[in-house]
This record gives structure tokens, sequence and C-alpha cells, in this order.
């Protein structure tokens, strides 16, 4: 009986050890908004979104001069809107409207992170164009970085959409398990965001994006994911790091999202 108690125990709190892990390693939001576009001058409005479970998330919306399309902005998991300065900056100079967003627990929004919340936020995001600005389906690209890509691809998986553009992004979090923590087995990880999964039902163009020396998503992954998408569809590398490979590569960065954006 000692032996039975004993190993429940150690079970409960492994597996309260693998919660813990799972979501410091998946969510590193920051509260602080350190900057805002006008810093760039950039001319903004500030948003607030209310989700379908009643969590409200901020926003900006950056309008672009003669814009070509809008981007929903989904940002990766550490930071906050504040930390994509470089990137606005160069969204606008591509005459693109930007609505960048915050998941529930980071920046000025509400609520905790978790995988069904951050879907639940883009889709908020994705229904405030579409009813509040008017905006055309067609005429949206989802863009998402890092874990952001997998919310994309949830996002595109069941909306209309013009296309979307994958920056470093992974196929499942249990792909990202088996690299990380080989020791723990991948059925008892709560959340998935299985983009592999969910790509062949995103029927739109994509473009892909990944660094061949990412030090934080295996480039593999990307691929996988990427061979996975329906089509029509592109693959550029990058060079750099995880988080500075569209600066490093920022010249086919811009061009190839330029090219991305000509064809909508």
């Amino acid at each position: 009986m000692k032996i039975i108690i004993s190993s429940a125990v150690i079970l409960v709190f492994f597996f309260l050890f693998i919660r813990f892990i799972e979501k410091k390693s998946l969510y590193y939001p920051l509260k602080n908004i350190e900057a805002t576009p006008r810093d760039i001058s950039l001319d903004y409005e500030e948003v607030f979104i209310t989700t379908k479970d009643s969590v409200l998330i901020s926003g900006w919306y950056i309008p672009a001069v003669s814009p070509r399309g809008t981007f929903i902005f989904s940002h990766g998991n550490g930071g906050n809107i504040s930390h994509r300065m470089d990137k606005l900056k160069m969204f606008n100079d591509l005459n693109v409207n930007v609505l960048i967003f915050d998941y529930r627990g980071y920046g000025m929004s509400r609520g905790s992170p978790s995988e069904e919340g951050l879907y639940l936020d883009a889709e908020a995001v994705y229904d405030y164009l579409v009813n509040e600005k008017q905006v055309s389906p067609q005429k949206i690209i989802g863009y998402g970085e890092s874990l952001g890509g997998t919310v994309i691809v949830d996002l595109a998986a069941g909306h209309e959409l013009g296309g979307i553009i994958i920056e470093g992004s992974f196929t499942s979090v249990q792909d990202m398990a088996k690299i990380y923590y080989p020791f723990i087995p991948a059925f008892v990880y709560r959340t998935s965001f299985n983009a592999l999964e969910k790509i062949g039902k995103t029927i739109v163009p994509s473009l892909h994006f990944h660094s061949t020396a990412d030090e934080i998503v295996p480039y593999e992954l990307g691929r996988k994911l990427f061979d996975s998408a329906p089509g029509p569809k592109e693959f550029v590398d990058l060079q750099g790091g995880h988080n500075d490979a569209f600066l490093v590569s920022r010249d086919i960065f811009i061009e190839k999202i330029d090219s991305f954006i000509s064809r909508r």
C-alpha cells in the first residue's frame, strides 16, 4: 500500500511539474508597454476588443496612406505589441494596414493566456476588422511569428483570408517538446498548438520564412509545416537568429512580402 501511495504522489507531482514547465515554456508575457507607433512617427488607433468569452484584449490599428491590404499581426510568445516596432515600420512602408494585438495576459489585455484563448483573441480581431472596419476578408492577410504562426494557421483554417505569412513557426507543441524535453511523453501535454493538423484546411496562398540558423524553433519543423500546406505556397530561407532573422535578412524579407501582397 505504501508503494502505491508513494507512486501516486510521485505521479501527481510529475504532472504538476509538467503543467508548470508547459506554461512557462509557452508564454512569456510582459505587461509594460515600452513604446507606441507614435515613437516611430506612425499614426495609430488604440483599440479594445471583447472576445466571445468576454475577455477584453488590446491592440493598435495602424493605417497605411494607400493601403494594399490589411495584416492581422499575431506576435510570438514573448513580450507584447510594443516590442514589434521594427516590423510595424516595415509593414507600414509596404503600404499595409496593420492590426497588431496582444493576447490575453499580455500588455494591456486582460485574462490569462491559454491555447483556446489565443485562438479566440485572433478570431475577435478578425471579426473586428470585418464588422467594424468593413475590411473585405479577401484583403486580410494573417501574419504570425513563432507561436503566432500557429494562431494564424488556426484562424485561416476556419475563416476566409486573402493569405497567410508564417515566420519561424512550428508544427506542434508535441514536436517541440520532443526536442526540448525528450524524456517527457508527448501525450501528457495539455496544449498542442497543432498547426500541422490544421494547415491542410487553409485554402489560401501562404508565404513561409524560417532561418536556417534558428536556435529556438528548429528549421526542419518550419519546413515540415510548409510541406503540409496546400499551396500556392513559397518557402524562403533567412539568416540570423530566431528573433532577428527578419533584420539580418531584411532585404529578402521585405522583397518577398512585397511580392506576396502584390499577388493578392
